[in-house]
């Protein structure tokens, strides 16, 4: 032969794995579902617009070094009287931006409540493999704390934590340790869900044939658990952390709104709420209006594509 015939043409990796995405049941439940595209592009603007808070906000609204008390309760879109400088969605009692205070409160918001999510996620997928595995004693000690968790509203179990653990810190410490305090009270209030179901999936899983191909060659439990197993059970964990992270923000501004989370100097979209509540009666609509409706825009967003996913993610549906 004059010369060797070419090699048969492989399919070019770049970008393959998105077009295995887009070409599988969750990207086409994604693509014929209005609902979850709405839903995930308000998700992806509103924290990209929260986390390039610095780079759109108009100014620093907790710099007081940029705070002029003269353009104080400034209307929406209405020129102040003395500087004649707008407001979009108008001005607080220091003379702060709201439009500012919303971007940096939902990034505040946003924060607590994703690392929230991770934490109780980390714990619970943890003690629920544990449970699930190892069973016997194990298994009832960490399913009956869950159970007793379960019976109580998870803001009375964050609310419970958070007072506990700030009481055991320094008065000069207290404000500095709110997020981490918050993180912790929270994700401790919400990790009996996903312990609960991992260990179920985890018992159905360990009986399988791969797991026990594992032990006879003499895996250690640990590595089956985290190699094996936990791969496995992880799109109820998913589908699980996309509603909590919903709830988690709400969570966060309840503990705001009540007084006992994020201090005015830091504030999220909860601590917002509770100061515009204050001027709400006195003619000040817009201090309370826009942080409001923001957490009820970004809450509802994320709950939406979390409902598609469980939905997209149930065989039975399909």
């Amino acid at each position: 032969m004059a010369g060797a015939s070419p090699p048969p043409a492989t399919q070019n990796s770049d970008g393959s794995w998105l077009r295995r995405v887009w070409d599988s049941d969750i990207g086409w439940s994604f693509r014929h579902s209005p609902v979850a595209i709405v839903s995930a592009i308000v998700s992806i603007v509103m924290i990209l617009a929260a986390v390039l808070a610095p780079l759109f906000a108009p100014q620093d609204p907790f710099n007081p070094a940029v705070l002029n008390l003269m353009e104080g309760l400034t209307p929406p879109g209405t020129p102040n009287e003395f500087t004649q400088k707008s407001f979009v969605f108008g001005s607080d009692s220091q003379g702060r931006d709201m439009f500012s205070a919303v971007l940096y409160g939902t990034q505040v918001s946003l924060l607590v409540g994703a690392a929230s999510v991770l934490f109780s996620a980390v714990f619970g997928v943890l003690l629920g493999l544990m449970a699930g595995y190892i069973g016997g004693k194990t298994e009832s000690i960490i399913m009956r704390i869950a159970d007793i968790q379960l019976s109580f509203p998870a803001i009375l179990i964050a609310l419970l934590i958070f007072g506990v653990a700030r009481g055991l810190i320094p008065p000069g410490q207290q404000e500095d340790a709110t997020l981490i305090l918050l993180i912790l009270a929270i994700g401790l209030s919400n990790w009996a869900q996903y312990a609960r179901t991992v260990r179920g999936s985890t018992m159905v899983e360990k009986n399988k044939e791969y797991v026990q191909a594992a032990r006879v060659i003499g895996r250690s439990p640990f590595l089956i658990m985290v190699k094996h197993i936990l791969p496995n059970v992880m799109g109820p964990v998913t589908v699980i952390a996309t509603i909590n992270l919903a709830l988690a923000i709400i969570e966060e501004a309840t503990l705001s709104f009540l007084g006992v989370g994020m201090p005015p100097t830091q504030p999220s979209l909860g601590t917002l709420i509770r100061v515009g509540q204050q001027f709400l009666f006195s003619g000040e609509w817009w201090i309370l209006f826009f942080p409001a409706i923001t957490l009820v825009i970004l809450a509802l967003a994320i709950n939406l594509l979390g409902d598609w996913l469980r939905d997209a993610l149930n065989p039975r549906l399909r």
